[in-house]
């Protein structure tokens, strides 16, 4: 069966922002992974070789919870609190529960659609208030993802001299730069994955880099099936009118799927190593209903 995707992208002025909604249909909950076709699982594959493989999910280390509420997390606690339920045998105890907060600095993790609305709409433009309940996401969660997505995913690392400065806004010129000094390119379809080379938890009092909507311009232009990183937003923005371009577009407008807070240091590593920086990637997400976001384990495989 043919699964290309026929359907351009809506274009518009400069001026406009570039959108997804209605390029798949009203009820569409996939977004840009409607552009993973048959070609780009394929193109993946191809890139495997040996099989090795590298995990861009950030180590979690549980706070242990043995009794009392349950505690908030902040950005410098564990995503993670893990409580404790011994069996009654002396000789077995099991880590029964855990109380896990799914958007977390600490903790990579895949936003659904739902997970950021634009003008009181999520993608593909339904309302908040009808998408998003206190008894969890009606449309646009991560169910929608629950079989899981390959494709190739391409590097592009920002930091190979060195972590980039604060407030840096990553534009197309710094993508399209890092693409050359590569010999890649990203296709439509593709998984870009973009090193920025910050801690883990960044100081949020400090300006970070991160993208600006030139780069999510570009990744709407070239076709990105999802977005991976070590950093998201450019903080103070590139442009003030549209201050978190990455989740404020790429989310409610694009459809574009995002997984934040990527460890992506070791997957550089083993590129410049292999001198390769494409790779087949592969995410999936546990089959929880409901969910805004959900921790996920992504692999690069080459």
């Amino acid at each position: 069966m043919d699964t290309r995707d026929t359907k351009a992208p809506a274009t518009g002025d400069a001026h406009e922002l570039p959108s997804n909604r209605g390029r798949w249909g009203e009820d569409d909950e996939r977004g840009t992974l409607n552009l993973i076709t048959d070609e780009a699982r394929a193109r993946g594959a191809a890139e495997v070789r040996s099989g090795r493989t590298v995990s861009l999910a950030l180590p979690i280390e549980p706070t242990p919870l043995l009794s009392g509420p349950f505690a908030p997390t902040t950005q410098d606690t564990s995503p993670v609190q893990q409580v404790l339920v011994y069996t009654g045998s002396p000789a077995i105890a099991t880590a029964e529960v855990m109380i896990v907060t799914n958007h977390h600095p600490r903790s990579t993790h895949l936003d659904a659609l739902a997970h950021m609305p634009r003008e009181g709409q999520v993608y593909p433009g339904r309302p908040l208030d009808e998408s998003v309940t206190p008894a969890g996401a009606r449309h646009g969660s991560t169910t929608a993802f629950a079989d899981g997505f390959a494709t190739r995913g391409v590097l592009l690392d920002l930091a190979v001299d060195g972590p980039l400065p604060s407030g840096h806004a990553v534009t197309a010129r710094d993508l399209e730069a890092a693409e050359e000094r590569e010999g890649v390119r990203l296709e439509s379809g593709d998984a870009l994955v973009v090193r920025l080379g910050w801690p883990m938890t960044p100081d949020p009092t400090r300006p970070m880099p991160g993208m600006s909507l030139d780069a999510v311009r570009w990744m709407h232009a070239r076709g990105a099936s999802l977005y991976v990183g070590d950093m998201g937003d450019a903080h103070p923005p590139l442009d003030p009118a549209c201050p978190a371009p990455l989740h404020g577009v790429g989310l409610p407008l694009l459809g574009m799927p995002l997984i934040d807070a990527a460890r992506v240091d070791e997957l550089a590593s083993t590129c410049a190593e292999l001198n390769r920086y494409a790779f087949l990637l592969t995410v999936a997400p546990p089959r929880v209903h409901g969910l805004t976001g959900v921790p996920v384990n992504p692999l690069a495989v080459f």
